[in-house]
């Protein structure tokens, strides 16, 4: 395919309609029924006004699936609050440290009003004047400790991505996910339907904050996790395409493929009860899929580090997700930037392939980095 009809056909996604919009086109079009039983392995259909199947067939087809993944994913989360007239990130600073190459400030800054999220936020100790510099948004596992443990503070080894990449020359902003580390959180009072939106929107809000430091050039601005951190990091990236590349660490496989099918721990308040209290904790009901998730990143890079022996997100579920995906990287002839690596090993984020994931992310930003 000529070089510069792909720059097109990649720049018309990556620069898409804001999700609210996505929302509203499609949302009154497709029949709940239908949407709620789609087929969400197969990819290359979406449904028509009248609840037909069509084959999608072209990157303008794939753009109205797209569409519907959103919708489907929002009937088990929750919609996307409103993003018009956002707060200022209102950055309060709680302490600094310094360490090898970057400046550690500990904050807090305004999610929406009467919320601030508490968070890590890393910044390289020499900047050049006038000169922009890429950032990233660390998301960290399950974990009292919260965002510490991507700082290196946590019990376990190979879960310092946040550290490693401030070290790298990154602006790294790691935030506590609700109810982990100092973010006390009561999910019984919010207006949220899921812990999982909640968190969507905060990560949303990172790259607000990010966005508004002038020294953050913002379209170099990508997001990491591992775990818990992993598949929020690829909800993130489904809803902000603001963020130019997606890491995710052990952090999913379709549902029929984690724990066989049994799908209870996804419905804590943290997560989506949707899935327990509508969908009956039946994977054949929820109106979403982790193939959706992959595809629904199409085209900007993703990188999954998916172990051989995660008891988690079983490595065979992966395989299956990323094959239906990579149908749809090659649509939009962008197959490179679906990367997968199975380590053999459990429930981990190994060092040799973290530094996969890091050079790969430089190769997104347009980083030189070691």
């Amino acid at each position: 395919m000529d070089q510069n009809n792909t720059t097109v056909r990649n720049n018309r996604f990556l620069s898409i309609l804001p999700v609210a919009f996505l929302y509203i086109v499609w949302a009154g079009a497709i029949p709940l029924v239908a949407q709620q039983h789609a087929n969400h392995q197969n990819l290359l259909e979406y449904y028509s006004e009248n609840g037909e199947a069509v084959p999608v067939l072209s990157p303008d087809d794939w753009y109205k699936r797209r569409c519907q993944i959103l919708e489907g994913m929002q009937l088990a989360m929750g919609d996307l609050p409103d993003r018009q007239n956002l707060m200022d990130p209102d950055i309060e600073i709680i302490s600094e440290t310094s360490g090898d190459g970057y400046i550690r400030q500990s904050i807090t800054f305004a999610s929406e009003p009467g919320d601030r999220i508490p968070a890590l936020l890393y910044i390289p100790s020499a900047i050049a004047k006038n000169k922009k510099l890429p950032a990233m948004v660390a998301l960290h596992p399950t974990g009292p400790l919260g965002k510490l443990i991507v700082a290196g503070e946590g019990p376990l080894d190979n879960r310092q991505y946040a550290l490693e990449l401030a070290q790298r020359g990154y602006v790294v902003i790691c935030p506590d996910y609700p109810s982990f580390g100092d973010y006390a959180y009561d999910f019984g009072k919010d207006s949220y339907v899921s812990g999982t939106m909640k968190g969507i929107f905060n990560h949303m809000r990172c790259v607000d904050l990010l966005e508004s430091l002038d020294y953050v050039d913002p379209d170099r601005i990508g997001v990491i996790g591992h775990s818990l951190g992993g598949h929020n990091a690829m909800f993130a990236g489904v809803f902000d395409q603001r963020l130019k590349v997606i890491v995710s660490s052990c952090g999913w496989t379709p549902f029929h493929d984690y724990y066989k099918g049994n799908i209870k721990g996804w419905t804590s308040p943290r997560y989506m009860p949707r899935l327990k209290e509508v969908y009956n904790l039946d994977p054949d009901l929820v109106p979403f899929d982790f193939y959706e998730v992959v595809g629904a990143l199409a085209p900007r890079p993703f990188f999954s580090n998916s172990p051989l022996h995660d008891e988690n997100f079983d490595v065979d579920g992966v395989r299956k997700g990323v094959a239906e995906a990579r149908k749809i990287y090659r649509l939009l002839d962008a197959q490179e930037n679906l990367q997968v690596r199975y380590p053999d090993c459990e429930h981990d984020f190994p060092d040799q392939i973290r530094q996969e994931a890091y050079r790969f992310i430089d190769k997104a930003l347009h980083v030189n980095s070691e």
